[in-house]
């Protein structure tokens, strides 16, 4: 079939059957035409505008809709999978023009990001799920893909967000889920996507994606990106990449398919150390034996900084080199069952000098001009490298009559990290900058090899797992999950030497799930996953979580929900709730002060999701997620002080978010838009704290976004977004010391050519 489609007028269900599914007032809805029966033709309602036309045999899908997963372990459809997934497909990044993995991430709730300790600042995708770190489970076609670097979604067909503990799916430290990016492959079709994108801050990227059949059932693709462009609202910050990613496929519809793909990603860009937070609502800055009440008072009173002020140098950098090389061999050997074998070596290299910020001098209270900030500078120099490979077996057979949709595979993986360490020269008289006017053009030196300061990672793992559907009736269906592996963590640095810890560890799940009806599931489900030491990172450490003696921790889930297809299947609906506990934190004793592996965290909550089309020219991909999040029995001693501190909060914890992102087709034209809400995520989560320097919270925002499309001819559409429409003033995250922030963008506009053929 052409992937090249005119318009969204194909015929669906009425409006109407959705006010008789979900008995809700929408009588007054715009009718639409009776569905196609199977077979007939009718033009398309799942792509933008600017695609030309095609026929397309039997019922049209919605472009946001995902039906089933492209992963081999989740066997059944979406709708009878007893589990919350996400489904973010490239239509819906396309309209609204996101390039990275961060801003695909913003279409589903719960999900918030990280910016680092004080002075430092995380590298790449870090983010947090349900209340968990998320930032170590993130897979490319389901292997593991490490390394620092900001993903685009350059060569990505879809992004499949799996929430809630999923060690029986990819095993140790997957206590937030995991987060599953699917790779473009080569097809049996000729076509040629494109597009060229400028915009505000300099902003110009263009991306091809080129597919060709070479023989009858083979083909060669190769996606391709180039961007370069600032940051709105940023002064200095700068972001240019550059990606290839062919691939070759060989017996397309056939039964043994072969796959050779790569992809290889370059960034140079100049990081963002953020700006610090004096002068929003909430900042505290408390006296203390440096600063007297009156510099304090002084400091409380004075206003907010530019947002355009750069607090780094020039001459901060950071390089990104991340390659990936992918072989994959897929077999039908008949009785439904098929075989695949999939190997993997990917490096990812990072080398970055960055600016921090920290503490504000006002030695003079009454003149603004003389304050200072004081800085730091950090060199990080990363290389990490993952080789993998996996064999699995998928399988339909019946014992005893009943059916069993089985998912069996061995998984081999050595993953390391290797840290080189370097010692940053900042001249005299430079570690200081004017709060209110840094000089950006200042030098602040560069760094020296400190090999005192090295540190070496590595995770070797052998794993078997076995995933099993069984169908006991045709509306009673029973999921059991096992998988084993055997971890072995080597670490070694000038403090700890070399340490070493490993061990055999299991995780499982089981659900059970009803169709209520041929449209509509209810579910239970339980899961757990399991976070040895070092399991996360390949660090290890003599005392505390990641030591050689501690145990592994473990997250259990339970999830009780409910799934609906409406109208005609182009759109479901989800809901479920679910509670996330995580036992084996490190935590002193209330009495004796003496550290144990007591402390727990529990994360509960509602989850809501609409994804589909609601007519034959409205799309709509909404959902809503509330957090109640808890730290219990989570207690830490200060051995100088003496002073015994007690956390019953969850850092970055949103009580509630919510996304919503819709588009409507009349003729030639397509508008669409979206809302963003993310609740106050508090950072101060210990009992009656006393005071602290900084902001308490990260402050709650609302963002609108805005996509208008026009399509020219067949081959050429014209689309322009304007993000952050109301130019809403927003923090989008704030470090764990409180007095460092980055800003999310300001109202900005960009204009794409799309081009087809």
């Amino acid at each position: 079939m052409s992937r090249y489609i005119k318009s969204r007028k194909h015929a669906v269900a009425p409006l109407a059957a959705l006010a008789a599914s979900l008995t809700l007032p929408l009588a007054h809805a715009a009718e639409s035409p009776a569905p196609a029966d199977a077979g007939s033709t009718a033009s398309s309602a799942s792509a933008a505008p600017y695609l030309p036309q095609v026929k397309i045999e039997g019922t049209a899908q919605s472009a946001y809709k995902a039906d089933k997963s492209a992963s081999s372990k989740l066997t059944q459809p979406l709708l009878e999978t007893p589990k919350t997934i996400s489904v973010i497909k490239k239509e819906v990044l396309r309209e609204q023009g996101a390039v990275s993995l961060i801003e695909a991430l913003q279409n589903t709730p719960g999900i918030t990001m990280q910016l680092g300790e004080n002075g430092n600042t995380s590298a790449g995708d870090t983010f947090q799920m349900r209340g968990f770190s998320a930032s170590t489970s993130t897979f490319v076609d389901g292997i593991r893909d490490l390394g620092a670097v900001t993903r685009d979604v350059f060569n990505v067909e879809q992004i499949e967000v799996v929430k809630g503990p999923a060690g029986a799916d990819t095993g140790r430290a997957a206590s937030a889920g995991y987060i599953n990016l699917i790779t473009k492959l080569p097809q049996i079709d000729d076509f040629i996507d494109g597009s060229v994108t400028i915009g505000d801050a300099s902003r110009k990227r263009a991306s091809v994606d080129v597919n060709q059949k070479i023989f009858d059932n083979s083909a060669v693709r190769l996606n391709a990106v180039w961007q370069d462009y600032g940051v709105p609202g940023r002064d200095e910050v700068k972001r240019k990449n550059y990606g290839i990613a062919p691939s070759i496929a060989f017996g397309l519809n056939t039964p043994t398919r072969f796959f050779l793909y790569s992809q290889h990603l370059r960034q140079n860009n100049r990081p963002d150390g953020g700006i610090p937070t004096i002068g929003w609502p909430g900042y505290t800055a408390v006296s203390s034996a440096t600063v007297t009440p009156a510099q304090a008072a002084a400091l409380m009173a004075a206003p907010k900084v530019d947002r355009k002020n750069f607090y780094g140098s020039v001459h901060d950098y950071e390089d990104v080199k991340a390659d990936m090389v992918t072989a994959k061999l897929e077999m039908d050997i008949g009785n439904q069952m098929t075989v695949r074998n999939v190997s993997r070596y990917g490096r990812t290299y990072m080398d970055r000098l960055v600016t921090g910020i920290n503490s504000i001098v006002a030695v003079n209270p009454a003149d603004r001009s003389t304050w200072t900030i004081s800085r730091s500078r950090q060199r990080v120099n990363q290389t990490n490298e993952i080789l993998a490979n996996q064999t699995s077996v998928n399988a339909t057979v019946a014992t005893g009559g009943i059916k069993h949709d089985l998912s069996t595979g061995i998984e081999l993986m050595h993953e390391s990290q290797d840290n080189r360490g370097y010692t940053a020269v900042v001249p005299a008289g430079t570690n200081v900058a004017n709060l209110y006017n840094p000089n950006p053009n200042v030098d602040l030196g560069g760094s020296v090899r400190n090999a005192a300061a090295d540190t070496s990672g590595s995770t070797t793992t052998t794993a078997i797992y076995a995933l099993d559907t069984i169908s006991v009736t045709e509306a009673l269906k029973l999921t059991a999950g096992l998988r084993t592996e055997h971890y072995k963590v080597k670490y070694s640095s000038a403090s700890t030497g070399a340490l070493d810890t490993g061990k055999w560890v299991t995780s499982w799940n089981l659900a059970a799930l009803y169709k209520l009806s041929e449209n509509g599931t209810v579910y239970a489900a339980a899961a757990n996953s399991l976070t040895p030491p070092g399991g996360a990172n390949s660090t290890l450490a003599a005392s505390g979580q990641n030591s050689t003696a501690a145990e592994a921790q473990e997250t259990k889930n339970y999830e009780v929900g409910t799934k609906w297809d409406l109208l005609h299947k182009r759109l479901n609906l989800t809901a479920a709730l679910y509670r996330t506990e995580n036992d084996g934190q490190v935590s002193v004793d209330a009495v004796t002060n003496v550290a144990t592996q007591s402390g727990k965290t529990r994360v509960q909550g509602i989850e809501l999701a609409a994804v589909g089309q609601l007519t034959n020219f409205w799309q709509i991909t909404a959902g809503f997620q509330t957090m109640d999040a808890k730290a219990l029995s989570q207690r830490s001693f200060n051995s100088t002080t003496g002073v015994q501190t007690t956390t019953d909060g969850v850092r970055w914890t949103p009580k509630w978010s919510a996304t919503l992102w819709s588009s409507y087709q009349w003729n030639d034209f397509t508008i669409g838009g979206g809302v963003r809400h993310t609740a106050e995520q508090k950072r101060i989560v210990t009992v009656n704290a006393a005071p602290a320097n900084g902001l308490a919270a990260l402050p709650a925002f609302t963002v609108v976004d805005l996509m208008g499309a026009y399509r020219v001819n067949k081959n050429l559409s014209l689309q322009l977004n304007v993000t952050n429409l109301f130019d809403k003033e927003y923090m989008s995250s704030l470090n764990n010391g409180g007095s460092r922030l980055v800003l999310g963008a300001p109202r900005a506009v960009t204009l794409m050519a799309n081009i087809g053929f």
